[in-house]
């Protein structure tokens, strides 16, 4: 017999709240699948499950439904946050922008943005957004080639082509049903390099998101 939330799958909540918003509204009790993504015929006994914490922002919760008949739970995650990250878009955002932008080295704008931990640290920390962005924004391209083709894969360039002010809550709508293609943290797709399979990627365990 399976139990609940063995298996776990990563959905959008399309959103336009921001992340004090959603949990000033506690938006994720409102938040539900209308069908069961296994059985869209129905009849397969899918509900709301319990929730379950995020980190950051303080105060967050995601709501999820369990499909009794498939043994998987679904997760929906608002477009305010960045995906098996404690952290918002917006936020990271900033991160690539700051490092884009830099005058100085890496080092020193990984200092000034995280000064309560040691550089070396700080320096993996940006570099990880950074990347993981970079990524996405290369997806994007070959996803959206029509729109993006000649548009530089920088944040700077795609909020120039796009005309937003926020650049990956926009590449997550225009991803559409092929957000599962884009990995992790703008998408919800396994992470582009690493040895695990996509497979184990998508477990989720049920209680709060790692520190």
């Amino acid at each position: 017999m399976h139990r609940a939330g063995l298996e776990a799958v990563q959905l959008r909540h399309k959103s336009q709240l921001t992340s004090e918003e959603y949990v000033k509204q506690e938006a994720w009790k409102s938040a539900n699948l209308e069908r069961c993504p296994l059985h869209p015929e129905g009849g397969c006994g899918i509900a709301r499950h319990t929730p379950y914490a995020r980190v950051e922002p303080p105060g967050m919760f995601i709501a999820r439904s369990y499909c009794e008949k498939g043994h998987t739970t679904f997760s929906l995650l608002p477009d305010c946050l960045a995906s098996r990250l404690s952290s918002t878009l917006p936020d990271m955002e900033r991160v690539v922008d700051a490092v884009e932008q830099r005058e100085s080295s890496v080092e020193a704008v990984a200092e000034k943005l995280r000064p309560d931990i040691e550089v070396q640290g700080a320096v993996r920390w940006a570099r990880r957004r950074v990347m993981a962005a970079a990524i996405a924004l290369l997806v994007l391209k070959g996803l959206q080639p029509d729109v993006l083709a000649r548009v530089s894969p920088t944040m700077g360039g795609f909020r120039a082509a796009l005309g937003v002010e926020a650049v990956l809550p926009a590449l997550r709508e225009m991803a559409g049903a092929q957000l599962a293609s884009v990995p992790p943290y703008v998408g919800f797709g396994p992470h582009a390099t690493g040895g695990k399979t996509g497979r184990r990627r998508r477990q989720q365990g049920k209680g709060a998101d790692p520190p």
